[in-house]
């Protein structure tokens, strides 16, 4: 399966949920994929890729960006507050605001820096306690608490258990988006991404689907 499949699939689902497809941003995961493989896709003129790791895509992107205009890089894993200068240098929007310390380390570096990248605020839908995220029950108090220190938070975002049906967890994100006023959510996956786009996703990460199996690095 390549770019123009899951673009069709993206339109058809769109067009069930009486929804415009341009209001849903294919984030294509190329976090271990071979640079040739990603810029295959960059050369159909895609230009929306999510990494999990600030190291990997500091070592793989600003050479994209030399050849190719229009890149737009979203940050979609879990990020070290010692991570986050370099964050804010590299990536276009970061998926992964995910507790109050972080928070604080933007806002401090936003005004150092005089810019901070739009932010989603990962939610633990779950509350699965290896995963990271805000719990269901603190997102409100967590949203105000962003929008205090003046971070950009455009909306929500979460990962459901491996195990439960995933549109319960995206209906409520949709939920807990509506409530505070929040109309972006990243969600959804390759295995997913339908669901997630009939409540609402605007931002749907896919990898496997779009790139094949991954390539774990040697070693």
């Amino acid at each position: 399966m390549g770019l123009t499949d899951i673009t069709a699939r993206i339109a058809k689902a769109a067009k069930e949920a009486d929804r415009d497809p341009s209001d849903i941003t294919l984030i294509a995961v190329s976090k271990v994929q071979p640079n040739e493989r990603v810029e295959s896709v960059i050369k159909e003129g895609h230009r929306s890729f999510g990494e999990n790791r600030v190291q990997e895509a500091a070592g793989k992107w600003p050479g994209f960006r030399e050849t190719y205009d229009g890149i737009d890089l979203h940050l979609i894993g879990p990020l070290q507050s010692n991570k986050a200068r370099q964050a804010f240098e590299l990536f276009d929007m970061i998926h992964t605001l995910d507790r109050p310390k972080l928070a604080h380390t933007f806002a401090r570096l936003a005004q150092e820096m005089g810019k901070c990248p739009p932010l989603f605020i990962q939610v633990n839908t779950g509350e699965e306690p290896q995963k990271a995220g805000i719990a269901p029950a603190d997102t409100d108090a967590f949203v105000q608490e962003c929008r205090d220190l003046d971070l950009p938070v455009r909306g929500l975002m979460c990962i459901p258990p491996v195990d439960e049906t995933p549109s319960l967890h995206f209906a409520l994100l949709r939920k807990l988006a509506d409530r505070n006023g929040l109309n972006q959510l990243s969600m959804g996956m390759s295995d997913d991404f339908e669901q997630a786009i009939a409540f609402g996703a605007t931002h749907i990460r896919v990898g496997s689907a779009l790139f094949g199996a991954r390539v774990p690095p040697a070693g």
